[in-house]
């Protein structure tokens, strides 16, 4: 029997050609209505909520497996329209020199900065960033609501990220320009204001927009990838070149105070300047243009407590939300090897040197996972194998740092690193399997609040985490004013930047070795009756 496929807009007029199908059982009319795709069959009433290319590819597959030799599938999935030049894609990609400028100073700087030069308690410090950190996370969600509403010549985007960056050359400058003269009082009153507001307000709002444009300026998925390639290597490059060279710099610039503003303006203009080059080099596209060709979703509204209630009984995403965290306390004791390197190696250059020894093997690792995830069949026994090694890394790492040996503390910190890679590669993609882990046993979709949970989780993570170094560093007795510090802080400095972060990569490993949540996903489809490679679709019956 010969099935019919038809494609109809929403006045039921033919939209596309009338497809044949010899191995067909049934004829598919497919019609386009409320901004849903309706599949009508002999079957019942679906409806599909996906662009129109993934859903023709699907159809034909699941339908008319014959079509996939058919010379009707190449007017379908036709290449898609190009928007983009190289240069575009470059010029995008650069303006994370500007955001990394920014992560990267206050990340790895901002609290020996504070102490060791302002003279400030880093336990009050730590506890101020905390607080700060909590409103970091509630204006994401705001501040993507309002670059939603905006309408400009300009476009939605573009203006919040040129504007907003202005914002964040002033308040950086602000945070490395502590007026000496203050009482204490005033000093941190100064670092709390020009912080949050740089994180908070102008970092967000640029940052957001930055990250929405990619959505904006092209609707061909291969360009949107190739932006975020870009705009991977210079993230990464750059956050390695600040972390390398930052403490010659300050030196060179005078030290001090005075060296710490200098350079903090110098990188404020440079940010500035490359912010503003990625922000033109790239043409937000009409919203006509947008809306043109593609099918847009029209998901159920849950109350944040229904959709808690969701993520709650979802057992995949609180494992990867407790690992979010957890991998927020470990890069906050990391961060301490600032301190480790200029009180317990004596050498504080010796910061910028390991920091080469682990953004490089990350950088490999995230190159060479897309390719082992597809060869392994998953990302499950990748995260879990690779975490294993990270773990066994640091704790050589932790068995060199007690013997005093550089060389073998720089190699193991290389293998952690290493072992680290694949899991920040493919986050997000098991995060996308554990809303599919939703869908299949709760029938609900709560993919927006599940990433914004996320994101307001990584916030409230870091900033415990930098209040729990700032505090353990004062209940040490150390103090950034003395030259040498008292062998209980040298102490705590062996602890958070040799034990802890060992400790953590071992909790993280046990919970990545329950984290198979693609078998859990394929073996309910199993009971369901759903192909494993199958769309999942909400039933309309």
């Amino acid at each position: 029997m010969c099935g019919i496929i038809e494609l109809r807009n929403e006045r039921k007029e033919l939209k596309k050609d009338v497809f044949h199908c010899n191995s067909m059982l049934n004829s598919v009319k497919i019609l386009y209505a409320q901004k849903k795709i309706i599949i009508y069959s002999d079957d019942g009433i679906i409806s599909f909520l996906r662009d129109e290319k993934q859903f023709v590819s699907f159809i034909m597959g699941k339908f008319c497996p014959c079509w996939h030799t058919n010379n009707e599938r190449n007017s379908i999935m036709s290449k898609e329209k190009t928007y983009l030049k190289w240069y575009n894609k470059v010029g995008y990609g650069s303006g994370d020199v500007a955001g990394n400028v920014v992560y990267a100073l206050l990340s790895s700087f901002v609290m020996i900065y504070l102490t060791d030069t302002i003279g400030l308690n880093a336990g009050v410090i730590g506890v101020l960033i905390a607080v700060s950190k909590i409103f970091d996370g509630i204006t994401d969600v705001i501040f993507g609501t309002l670059i939603d509403k905006t309408h400009t010549k300009m476009g939605k985007a573009k203006p919040w990220m040129l504007y907003g960056f202005i914002g964040c050359a002033i308040t950086l400058i602000g945070v490395f320009a502590i007026p000496m003269n203050m009482d204490n009082f005033a000093q941190y009153a100064w670092f709390f204001i020009c912080y949050t507001l740089l994180n908070s307000v102008f970092y967000t709002a640029n940052n957001i927009a930055y990250s929405a444009l990619t959505a904006l300026v092209t609707k061909n998925s291969k360009e949107r990838v190739q932006m975020g390639s870009y705009r991977f290597i210079f993230a990464f490059g750059t956050s390695l070149l600040i972390q390398a060279v930052t403490f010659q710099f300050v030196e060179a610039m005078g030290g001090g105070a005075n060296g710490w503003r200098t350079v903090a303006i110098i990188y404020a203009v440079i940010g500035l300047i490359v912010n503003t080059i990625s922000a033109l080099s790239v043409k937000e596209l009409s919203d006509e243009e947008l809306a043109d060709s593609e099918t847009k979703t029209e998901e159920t509204k849950y109350s944040f407590g229904e959709a808690f209630k969701i993520l709650v009984h979802n057992k995949y995403y609180v494992m990867i939300t407790v690992t979010y965290i957890l991998q927020q306390f470990y890069g906050a004791m990391i961060g301490v090897g600032t301190y480790y390197a200029k009180y317990v190696l004596a050498n504080e250059n010796m910061f910028g040197t390991f920091a080469w020894f682990i953004n490089i093997p990350l950088i490999i690792a995230l190159i060479f996972t897309p390719t082992i995830v597809q060869k392994w069949n998953g990302m499950y026994k990748l995260n879990k194998y690779s975490y294993m090694v990270a773990t066994v890394g640091r704790l050589l790492v932790a068995v060199a740092g007690y013997m005093g040996n550089i060389p073998l503390m720089l190699a193991f910190t290389a293998l952690a690193a290493l072992g680290q890679g694949p899991w920040q590669g493919d986050m997000n993609a098991v995060i996308a399997s554990c809303s599919e882990y939703s869908w299949l046993t709760k029938h609900k979709h709560v993919d927006g609040i599940m990433y914004s949970c996320t994101s307001l989780g990584v916030k409230i993570g870091g900033g415990l985490g930098t209040a729990i170094v700032g505090l353990l560093l004062d209940l040490s007795g150390f103090k950034g004013t003395l030259t040498v510090q008292p062998d209980s802080a040298i102490n705590m400095l062996h602890i958070m930047y040799l034990i802890v972060p060992f400790a953590l990569d071992l909790i993280i490993t046990f919970i990545l070795s329950k984290m198979n949540v693609e078998k859990a996903n394929a073996e309910i489809k199993e009971k369901l009756g759903i192909s494993e490679n199958e769309v999942v679709m909400e039933s309309q019956n």
